[in-house]
């Protein structure tokens, strides 16, 4: 009798652990989920696109809110009540500096240091790939809020929180893809947490070195890109694709090689024609680094003294990342929301994701 008792008792503490532990979080799009996450972005409150029009979010509390770092960055700490922790990323929030940080779009390689200030630097790595590039801005941001996100991360992992999602509206979204990114390849945390991506109306993050990575590490249906058809912020940053800019192995590599071997007539006219086609998209990349580079880093050092200028890169070749999820506008949409001739925000709001979400999904996101 006494055998059984015990058996009969460790079962049940087994069971109990192993529900304490029991993963909560499943891949692929919800639904339900993106539209609590929507009213995340719309409690930063001080973004000019997120006043607060919806009721409050389900089972969920808000246990920290950082300090505003880098460009004017912010981001908030919610725990949902099935212990599930969310990372919600403030997007650009109307301030000078904020949107400089969507300006500052030059691209930098995805392995560096980024030096914050004379006592801050901050060495990361978000992809594995030497030919990844990323945007300067928004990889400054992550080197802002990245350290102490891992030290919260921890914090709330012995605490028995080991799953997390990742989420960010607009200039957040954007942040989202790199920090996801970030977390993957930085020392100090856990190899059991698992991470859920949502990247909301983000713009592009990086080149399509660095969309493969992201694709790769949350493959199967971890990190989703929400996007609106009508909305045209996913569409930026500007993209230019040179010669540069594809596999090691392509016809371009030895194209002067290819032309001696044609005859003179024929190999003078594709000369030319070449040149004609890829000089000028290399000179417009480098016309794109010099302004979005190097000139928008002396405004940031203004704001940021000590931040130290980068190594950018010879490409600017934006792609989107992300397993994408399609916000098609459905019957009745141009009518509720159309455009007056001024309110270019009206696609990228999250009322009007939020109402796509419910016509398509069926679901009360309110």
């Amino acid at each position: 009798m006494g055998f059984r008792i015990s058996l009969l008792s460790f079962l049940i503490l087994f069971s109990v652990r192993s529900n304490c532990f029991a993963q909560h979080l499943s891949p692929n799009f919800n639904a339900a989920e993106y539209g609590e996450l929507l009213k995340l972005a719309e409690r930063s409150r001080d973004t000019p696109w997120t006043k607060v029009k919806s009721s409050p979010p389900v089972d969920c509390e808000l246990v920290y809110r950082s300090p505003e770092t880098g460009l004017v960055n912010r981001w908030d700490l919610w725990k949902r009540k099935d212990n599930v922790g969310i990372i919600s990323i403030r997007g650009t929030n109307g301030t000078a500096a904020s949107w400089l940080e969507n300006f500052y779009a030059g691209m930098v390689p995805a392995q560096g240091v980024v030096k914050l200030n004379d006592s801050t630097t901050v060495p990361y790595k978000v992809a594995e790939d030497s030919r990844a590039y990323v945007h300067a801005g928004w990889m400054l941001a992550v080197a802002a809020m990245g350290p102490e996100m891992i030290q919260k991360i921890n914090e709330y992992y012995h605490q028995g929180i080991h799953e997390f999602i990742i989420f960010g509206h607009s200039q957040g979204g954007a942040i989202s893809f790199l920090m996801r990114s970030y977390f993957q390849y930085a020392p100090g945390l856990p190899k059991d947490i698992v991470f859920k991506t949502y990247a909301s109306a983000a713009p592009k993050p990086g080149n399509l070195y660095y969309a493969y990575d992201f694709d790769f590490i949350c493959r199967d249906g971890w990190g989703l890109r929400v996007v609106n058809a009508r909305d045209w912020v996913p569409e930026t940053p500007f993209s230019l694709q040179t010669t540069r800019d594809f596999n090691t192995v392509n016809p371009f590599t030895d194209i002067k090689g290819a032309l001696k071997k044609q005859k003179w007539p024929v190999r003078g006219a594709l000369n030319y024609m070449y040149g004609r086609l890829d000089r000028p998209s290399k000179r417009a990349s480098r016309r794109m680094q010099r302004v979005l580079g190097n000139f928008a880093y002396k405004r940031v050092k203004k704001i940021l003294p000590e931040y130290q200028q980068p190594d950018f890169v010879a490409s600017h070749n934006y792609t989107p990342a992300g397993t994408p999820v399609i916000l098609h506008p459905v019957n009745g949409y141009d009518e509720k929301f159309p455009f007056d001739g001024k309110n270019i925000f009206i696609h990228h709001l999250p009322e009007t994701y939020r109402w796509e979400l419910e016509q398509i999904y069926h679901i009360e996101a309110h």
